[in-house]
């Protein structure tokens, strides 16, 4: 056999564990999906630098999700309850997506149909999204999603509950503002009352020393010469 052959067996037997080794390095460095996030905007949050939403600035891709809110509309945190106006993507496949508030993120109750949103709670939850065929059940008893593609109708799904949950908070701070703006009203008209009495109070005061005044003035006056 010659040194050529020789050669080329090796290769041909060592190919197979290196295109092996190339698709484990590259399952390992695959980047895992963005928690709360929608895999719309994935692209969004590519970049190393990644601008916030409202334009108020800008964060390393290293504190996306680190539990410290630099963007005031929580844009750097949609995965955890750092920000109080992040908004948390529930993917629920099989399901109707959906947005929650950030703050309801890992507080051990079940907001997502999917469980997704206490991945780090400690508690597990059920799986109770509606449509049971895109859900299969894995040998420990847990639970398999099943991978579907989001539609514009899911979208607008989810942007519409948005919407909605946008508009109660709207509403309640549109409630708090009236009974503040109640109670100034009031408290002016109070002021305004209390003044008023006052002032009545001192004419009727002058009023009876007038009064008091005259008969004095008369009888002084009868016994002047």
């Amino acid at each position: 056999m010659t040194t050529q052959q020789t050669s080329l067996r090796c290769v041909s037997s060592a190919a197979p564990a290196s295109l092996l080794l190339l698709l484990l390095a590259g399952a390992a460095g695959a980047a895992p999906p963005l928690v709360g996030v929608n895999p719309q905007d994935d692209a969004y949050f590519a970049p190393e630098v990644i601008a916030c939403r409202d334009g108020s600035g800008s964060f390393p891709k290293s504190r996306l999700n680190d539990g410290y809110c630099d963007c005031a509309d929580g844009t750097d945190e949609p995965g955890t309850s750092a920000c109080p106006e992040g908004r948390f993507y529930c993917r629920n496949i099989g399901d109707t997506p959906r947005f929650v508030f950030s703050s309801v993120v890992n507080d051990k109750i079940c907001d997502c149909c999917d469980g997704s949103d206490e991945y780090e709670s400690g508690i597990r939850c059920p799986n109770t999204c509606r449509n049971g065929k895109d859900v299969t059940k894995s040998d420990d008893g847990g639970s398999k999603l099943s991978v579907a593609h989001l539609d514009d109708r899911d979208v607008f799904s989810s942007k519409h509950t948005l919407d909605i949950d946008d508009l109660i908070q709207k509403l309640r701070g549109l409630r708090m503002a009236a009974v503040i703006e109640l109670g100034l009203v009031v408290c002016v008209i109070a002021v305004c009352f209390a003044r008023r009495r006052t002032r009545t109070r001192k004419r009727h005061y002058i009023l009876q020393r007038k009064k008091e005044s005259v008969p004095a003035l008369r009888s002084v006056c009868c016994f002047l010469p």
